[in-house]
């Protein structure tokens, strides 16, 4: 049961023989003391014990929250991926104030309902992903882990670079290394994405694919095609294709691949009358060699086949691969489905998934409905993403919120739950956020201010103007996230997500001072503080850097 009066001291116990107990011991104290005033022993007396201990019985990374005989809370597991989310099961549900830490009292066991919990880092654009520290970046991961994600995914993007060689294409590697090596550290699997038909710049002009539209079906020209895709049909091309992806899945080998995807289109594509149409054709061509040398170099790696865009930019992809998959695919482990917007692929909830295979989803929690989708701070999007989430629930073991930053945290963590928890309502997941990264006091409050916030996200920037299709009850929202911070602890007030959320309500309240137009001291400052938190300096401007502001009111 929880403590009556809240502890200054708390022992953290860890299971005998573990092998990396700094990792434990700083993520505790990470945890407690940025958001009250509490230190943590490793002996001795305190105010409150928890016991982390690995112990037989339940499922795979599941946990049990106990009390302990000697007081105090014992949180336990058969493995170490089932501990991380039962500690974070109990640290986002205690209560951090002032006075100090008031222990959680939630009791009971806990599974995860879906296997795949992962997220995937954009690197590219000089997003946060692409150029924070890696100490931050390796902090975040860890963060992630506690609320369930159990899967790290990256993508190499060769287009930049002449060969794998390239000076920054190494640089690149080794990042992209880095961010897998930190998700091995917290327990996580990891995985990387390949386009089928990828190419470096420096690919020859002989073997390039297709990427033009109005012949062979193709009504659209596949979305960012990088014009240096190789096409598969070419003598010589899939040799080139197979010999590059053996290069890369060389390099990735000491960090270890638990996933590969391969990837369709956006970017990637053929539209040749010899691939088309792509999704069905050429890409199960080259998709299933590709899976094959995977598996000879990861015997127990999983090829998770994506479906990305199909039918998008020509017909029949899908009922193409249903045709194809009449039988299962021994090559292929997961199916990828998802679709950018507001409606999840009609085909899998006709027919199901081709072959049968288990399906993981890919949610869009950066850009919708927003540009430049980083410049505003904080998108929270509950309601449209619980909406979306609702059309899959049933079909998905899971999947890989695609995220291109920090300023979605919110939607990470809603993605996180429901992969554990399916049925949870988005409002308890926003509730338990809350309480965690900004204190029991401002549960009520954000409810309102987190639906007036989505209700004002959708936004493009024209010029010197933001449109915005709504700027209702802006003031409202800043007078609850003013309301919120002037009961904060300390601590938590300066946290970067706080300070992303309080960020994108004052833009909103601005921004509906000028009439959308960008101008104002206190929109550039509150921009140019989005841009130090984003590290987004450099970072594409249609894209990811927050708006220029011209002074004059």
């Amino acid at each position: 049961m929880p403590i009556a009066t809240p502890a200054k001291t708390i022992r953290l116990i860890l299971p005998d023989h573990t092998p990396d107990p700094a990792f434990w011991i700083d993520l505790f104290r990470r945890a407690v003391s940025e958001r009250c005033p509490v230190q943590v022993v490793l002996d001795g007396e305190a105010d409150f014990t928890v016991e982390l201990a690995l112990q037989e019985g339940g499922g795979p990374e599941g946990f049990a929250i106990a009390d302990r005989a000697a007081g105090g809370v014992q949180i336990a597991s058969r493995d170490r991926p089932g501990l991380l989310p039962g500690l974070g099961k109990f640290l986002h549900t205690s209560t951090y104030s002032r006075e100090g830490f008031s222990a959680s009292a939630w009791r009971g066991v806990s599974q995860p309902q879906c296997k795949v919990r992962g997220i995937y880092f954009a690197t590219h654009f000089h997003n946060w992903y692409h150029v924070a520290p890696l100490a931050e970046i390796e902090q975040y991961v860890q963060e992630l882990a506690l609320w369930g994600v159990n899967t790290v995914s990256v993508w190499f993007d060769m287009h930049h670079f002449d060969g794998l060689h390239d000076p920054q294409a190494q640089a690149m590697l080794a990042r992209l290394s880095a961010i897998l090596q930190a998700a091995r550290r917290a327990g996580m699997q990891t995985s990387a994405t390949f386009l089928a038909n990828e190419g470096y710049a420096s690919s020859p002009q002989a073997l390039r694919a297709d990427w033009s539209a109005g012949h062979d079906g193709y009504h659209h020209e596949p979305l960012g095609h990088y014009h240096v895709e190789l096409c598969p049909s070419q003598p010589g091309g899939t040799e080139l294709i197979l010999r590059w992806a053996e290069e890369k899945l060389l390099a990735f080998a000491p960090v270890g691949l638990d996933y590969l995807w391969i990837w369709p289109y956006d970017q990637g594509g053929c539209t040749c009358a010899r691939c088309a149409p792509w999704g069905a054709n050429g890409f199960l061509r080259i998709a299933e060699p590709l899976a094959r040398l995977y598996r000879r170099l990861v015997p127990q790696g999983k090829v998770i086949l994506s479906t990305w865009y199909f039918d998008h930019f020509t017909d029949g992809e899908w009922s193409g691969l249903g045709l194809a998959f009449q039988q299962p695919p021994d090559w292929a482990d997961y199916l990828l489905a998802d679709d950018y917007g507001d409606q999840f692929p009609a085909y899998p909830l006709q027919h199901g998934a081709p072959g049968g295979l288990p399906l993981v989803n890919f949610p869009e929690i950066s850009m919708y409905r927003c540009g430049p989708w980083g410049g505003f701070g904080a998108n929270p999007l509950p309601r449209h993403l619980e909406a979306v989430w609702r059309q899959a629930a049933r079909l998905v073991s899971g999947g890989f919120p695609y995220s291109e930053g920090i300023f979605e945290d919110f939607n990470k963590v809603l993605f996180a739950q429901w992969f554990w928890q399916p049925d949870r309502p988005a409002s308890e997941i926003a509730d338990e956020y809350t309480n965690y990264e900004f204190g029991a006091a401002a549960v009520i409050p954000l409810r309102e201010a987190l639906a007036i916030l989505e209700q004002n996200h959708p936004r493009r920037v024209e010029g010197e103007r933001v449109i915005c299709e709504s700027l209702q009850d802006c003031e409202r929202a800043w007078q609850l996230i003013q309301q919120v911070e002037a009961e904060m602890p300390p601590a938590q007030r300066q946290s970067w997500r706080w300070q992303m959320l309080a960020l994108r309500a004052r833009i909103d309240f601005e921004l509906s001072r000028t009439g959308g137009w960008l101008r104002g001291a206190a929109l550039q400052e509150a921009f140019a503080a989005v841009t130090r938190l984003s590290h987004a300096e450099n970072a594409l401007p249609e894209a990811l850097r927050p708006p220029v502001v011209n002074v004059v009111e």
